[in-house]
């Protein structure tokens, strides 16, 4: 079969693509408002774009043509952090998906603790193995068409923390400790299951 996006509904589309785009790796952001609230959100819509120099990006929907408190915040200061989700942090990540008012702290929501970054204002959570401090360098606002429209942020890495526990010789990362946790469709996610090499030829 074939779709046309331009006339298809924007819940149409959105099955369509997070169904088939899968795994998903989950940019867990956390930022801090001008009051000093923490803020803490999931964005499946994530992913590195390189590594010289190192950035990042993530996409949030503008429902309604009006900014999460994750974009408002990250336009304030231009700072936020990426922190990445491992099976032991589904539960508190998921609760931080839901919508709550500005001036609710998620890490405080979720009993989550957040730990001081060490060149940027926006707290990291302590409890995830390997987190990113960024600098926002880029944003672009996707069409507003269907419902809302939505902004993607690319972030330059300033600062890398990565858990011994997590960590093996040679900066490589140890899929056994970390296990991280991907996004699929709906409320569905997904583990590290399992991997297989090529040879580049």
């Amino acid at each position: 079969m074939e779709f046309n996006p331009d006339t298809l509904e924007a819940s149409a589309i959105y099955k369509l693509l997070t169904g088939s785009v899968i795994p998903r790796p989950i940019g867990w952001i956390s930022t801090i408002d001008q009051n000093g609230i923490n803020n803490l959100a999931p964005f499946s819509y994530f992913n590195i774009l390189g590594d010289d120099p190192p950035h990042v990006m993530f996409s949030t929907r503008r429902d309604n043509n009006t900014n999460k408190d994750t974009l408002n915040n990250v336009f304030n200061n231009k700072q936020f952090v990426v922190n990445m989700v491992t099976e032991e942090l589904v539960e508190p990540m998921n609760a931080t998906a839901q919508s709550v008012p500005s001036e609710v702290d998620e890490f405080e929501l979720v009993g989550l603790t957040p730990l001081p970054s060490t060149l940027i204002k926006p707290n990291r959570v302590k409890e995830s193995p390997i987190t990113f401090e960024c600098e926002m360098v880029h944003h672009y606002f996707l069409e507003n068409t269907k419902a809302g429209g939505a902004c993607v942020v690319i972030g330059r890495v300033i600062m890398m923390h990565i858990d011994e526990s997590v960590l093996l010789d040679n900066y490589k990362i140890n899929m056994e400790t970390y296990k991280p946790v991907a996004r699929l469709a709906g409320a569905n996610y997904t583990k590290i299951g399992e991997v297989f090499s090529i040879k580049r030829t």
